[in-house]
């Protein structure tokens, strides 16, 4: 009788021996779920954080940026009606003054970009060309016309499209069209910071950004 008993108790703490490993099992295998999912759900947090802390940040960037100058042209204009009498003609002319106040802008907001969240990649894929905006204020002197050769509307047009010609290629000549990229790149420069306080990559035109004078280049 006594060897019996000492079997069944044998068999029951082996039995227990059992299912104490399958509990350690089963507590080892949550806690492991428990990790695995609170770590999975911080990268996430992280990432979702870092994303829409980016896209705000090119929300505050996402101005217009203005930079203004003022230019004046001088242009006298002639016209010559001849007549079928030879040495006879009806002519007209003026001095033309043309004061301008001239913006050239960028729209931030109309920047496009792509986020790579799983790679850390900010891409600006469009950067808006400038807008030139030409408000031209014309004062006329000395003008001089008769009955058969009158000043018309067609005559104030020329003068404006002759104006602003002369205005554009001044513009060009001028420092206002480089000292408003530098006001646009002093802009772009906020995103190369936030990407790179943050760890991220920023790229354009298929390079990676690292200085504000590699986004120069690229413009």
């Amino acid at each position: 009788m006594k060897s019996n008993n000492s079997n069944n108790l044998g068999f029951f703490g082996k039995l227990s021996e059992i299912r104490k490993w399958i509990l350690v099992l089963i507590v080892s295998f949550l806690l492991f779920w428990i990790f695995n999912y609170f770590t999975k759900s911080n990268e996430s947090s992280t990432v979702e954080y870092d994303t829409n802390l980016i896209q705000q940040q090119i929300k505050n960037v996402g101005k217009l940026v203005v930079t203004e100058g003022h230019f004046a042209e001088v242009l006298t204009y002639k016209d010559k009606k001849k007549t079928y009498i030879p040495g006879l003609s009806f002519d007209k002319k003026a001095l033309v003054v043309i004061n301008a106040d001239v913006t050239v802008s960028f729209d931030l907001s109309k920047v496009e970009y792509d986020i790579d969240a799983e790679n850390k990649i900010l891409t600006i894929t469009n950067i808006p060309k400038e807008e030139i905006k030409i408000s031209p204020d014309f004062k006329y002197y000395d003008t001089e016309s008769s009955t058969f050769n009158e000043f018309t509307g067609e005559d104030y047009n020329k003068i404006n499209k002759i104006a602003r010609t002369n205005l554009a290629k001044k513009i060009e000549k001028s420092t206002l069209k480089s000292n408003a990229k530098n006001r646009l790149l002093s802009e772009l420069s906020k995103m190369l910071v936030l990407t790179n306080s943050m760890g991220w990559t920023l790229k354009f035109n298929g390079n990676v950004i690292k200085k504000e004078n590699d986004l120069e280049l690229k413009l």
